[in-house]
């Protein structure tokens, strides 16, 4: 008899001995009441009147589901985030609340909507960094009761709509365009004073203007396919239509003066005859 009671002794002190990790804490509960935290280990846990649970208190990455939700400046988007934390107080993360994965999981999606929905769409895209920053401390601020720390939270993706994808790609393009005329212009600017001064440089300096000519040409010439064309100003053209009257008329007078000796002179030599 007194072995059987031995027996049945040994067998639940064994049944007892509960294992708890490294990365875990157990909390223990004595006649339903909260009694203490078990460290790692092997515990003692006596059954019926005692029994425990444990915790994991590495860090969590829980995604966040995507949201839909209106920006300040009425643009509708969905968003997602991962959210990463952990549990710095066991027995709060169980006394307190009664399933802290899932009420961490809805604090995040509720305060991400908020947040989003009070910064404009120029906002959300251009301080992402910032609003993660802001969404983190409301929701480290209320998890702390809970024995919650949250680490960090990092938005994911922005999803817009296509009508306002293709809006701002127009809108892009545009910024684009604009930078790309105010380049040109600061160009053109620098490029007409640097002419400007060459100009004067060359007018200043007798025979600048036909060396620097010359030097075209010996450019252009190194390359037989090149096609060289002159530009001539037209009043050029006239002087030398002009020039060219001139000397039309003076060997037509010249001609005829030729023409006119010669028959006085033939008629000279017929009287002569005569």
């Amino acid at each position: 008899m007194l072995l059987t009671i031995l027996i049945v002794v040994a067998f639940i002190l064994l049944g007892s001995i509960k294992q708890i990790n490294e990365y875990e804490r157990g909390i223990l509960f004595t006649f339903g009441k909260y009694s203490k935290m078990l460290m790692p280990g092997w515990r003692l846990v006596l059954p019926i009147f005692q029994f425990y649970k444990k915790v994991d208190i590495r860090t969590k990455a829980v995604d966040v589901p995507e949201q839909e939700t209106i920006t300040r400046d009425n643009v509708s988007i969905r968003i997602n985030a991962v959210i990463y934390y952990k549990v710095f107080d066991a027995g709060k993360a169980i006394v307190e609340v009664e399933n802290f994965y899932y009420a961490v999981s809805q604090l995040a999606q509720t305060t991400m909507r908020n947040i989003v929905g009070s910064v404009t769409l120029d906002q959300l895209l251009s301080d992402r960094e910032k609003i993660s920053a802001e969404i983190c401390t409301v929701i480290d601020k209320a998890t702390d009761a809970w024995g919650i720390k949250v680490e960090n939270v990092e938005l994911k993706d922005v999803l817009l709509p296509e009508e306002m994808k293709r809006v701002m790609a127009k809108a892009a393009e545009a910024e684009r365009e604009k930078a790309s005329v105010i380049t040109k212009a600061q160009g053109e600017v620098e490029a007409s004073n640097n002419l400007a001064k060459a100009a004067r440089t060359m007018a200043e300096t007798p025979g600048a203007m036909h060396l620097r000519t010359l030097s075209t040409l010996n450019d252009l010439s190194s390359d037989q396919s090149n096609t060289i064309i002159f530009c001539i100003p037209v009043e050029v053209l006239e002087a030398f239509k002009g020039a060219g009257m001139n000397a039309m008329t003076g060997l037509t007078k010249a001609v005829d003066q030729v023409v006119t000796t010669k028959s006085h002179a033939s008629h000279v030599k017929t009287e002569q005859k005569n």
